[in-house]
């Protein structure tokens, strides 16, 4: 990457957010799962005690070994990134950052006491200064969050219950907790790029950074309007068979895909909460043990509600019509599958109308 000189830098200074609490980015449903786990007290303690220690002490050696350590002589504009990052988010213990030779563009926050950052060098080579700025906000927000820790609870409660797979229907009980934990993580992804656009506060660049993830270097090729157009249509996805493979395709995910992810930004950018944010109005860290699980399960719950009645996805639309007693369901179905609305003159008992290629619109 090169650095750009300083005329190509936003000639602005961005705020500070003195106290900020994780609250204010981390997204609903990622929010009251970090809640109701802060509760768990003494729990993380003894996670760090068994597994946190050797781990750590690998990795921090690991990457000592093999990686560069940015500093004020290596490296230095992605260590003043990052001493900015926790300067805007009032972090007082800055995390160490690795520059690790990999072909794969890639950012990642490490370790559960002493989280470190690790940035590949496909990465630095393709993000300009400003994008690469949202991305270091990105994985400071992990370490603040500390979704390295909770995540690793997690995961050892998977294995936990892994054990008991032999129990009839364990199995299922199984997946249905590797599916919920695949979620919340992709809602984390969702709450760092919040965290990144506080950082950074230069959605352009935010939005461009992700979608250099998707087509490479050819920023000069892409568009944003054009990426937002194809998100619109990822979300209507055209008819039930595609709100069914879409489906299948987002549940193996860790990460939402890049197209969401864009507009998931571009959303949250234009929304009264950011604006409150950025005019000083926003969760304090003091405020954290008031926390009500309650009612972060609650605001959880609102949000999906809320994705719920407006999404376009034909398959998600199918479901919210019979939830509203729109029809029955084998009925629905049969239209769906043979190309037909809910407009056209066949009904359920009568096929003996031809198809045609209209895809099922959603309310």
């Amino acid at each position: 990457m090169t650095v750009p000189s300083d005329s190509s830098v936003p000639s602005r200074q961005r705020k500070r957010f003195p106290g900020i609490s994780t609250r204010a980015w981390e997204h609903p449903a990622d929010r009251s799962a970090l809640v109701a786990l802060r509760r768990l007290s003494g729990f993380d303690d003894v996670l760090k005690k068994l597994g946190g220690m050797v781990s750590e002490r690998a990795v921090r050696l690991m990457f000592l070994a093999s990686a560069v350590r940015a500093s004020e002589r290596q490296f230095s504009y992605l260590h003043d990134m990052v001493r900015d990052a926790a300067y805007t988010l009032d972090l007082e213990k800055v995390p160490p950052l690795y520059v690790t030779q990999d072909p794969v563009p890639n950012a990642m926050c490490i370790g559960m006491d002493n989280p470190v950052i690790v940035v590949t060098t496909s990465l630095v080579e393709l993000l300009d200064e400003e994008e690469m700025r949202a991305v270091i906000g990105h994985e400071v927000a992990h370490a603040m969050s500390g979704h390295a820790v909770y995540r690793t609870m997690l995961l050892i409660l998977t294995n936990i219950a892994s054990k008991i797979a032999w129990i009839p229907l364990g199995n299922i009980a199984i997946l249905a907790i590797i599916t919920a934990l695949k979620e919340w993580f992709r809602k984390a992804e969702i709450s760092c790029d919040r965290a990144g656009l506080l950082v950074g506060q230069d959605l352009q660049a935010s939005m461009r950074g992700l979608m250099k993830l998707a087509g490479g270097h050819h920023l000069h090729e892409m568009n944003t309007d054009a990426m937002l157009e194809q998100a619109e249509e990822y979300d209507r996805a055209g008819d039930l068979r595609d709100g069914v493979i879409k489906l299948l395709q987002v549940l193996p995910q860790t990460h939402p895909f890049v197209a969401v992810r864009v507009r998931q930004i571009k959303q949250w950018a234009e929304s009264d909460e950011y604006s409150s944010i950025m005019a000083g109005a926003y969760p304090r860290r003091e405020q954290d043990g008031d926390t009500s699980v309650t009612d972060q399960v609650k605001a959880a719950a609102d949000s999906y509600a809320q994705s719920f009645k407006e999404t376009k996805d034909p398959l998600i639309g199918l479901v919210r019509d019979i939830a509203g007693g729109a029809g029955d369901l084998g009925g629905k179905l049969r239209d769906v599958f043979a190309g037909r609305t809910s407009g056209d003159s066949g009904s359920a008992g009568n096929d003996g109308g031809a198809p045609t290629d209209a895809a099922p619109e959603s309310d």
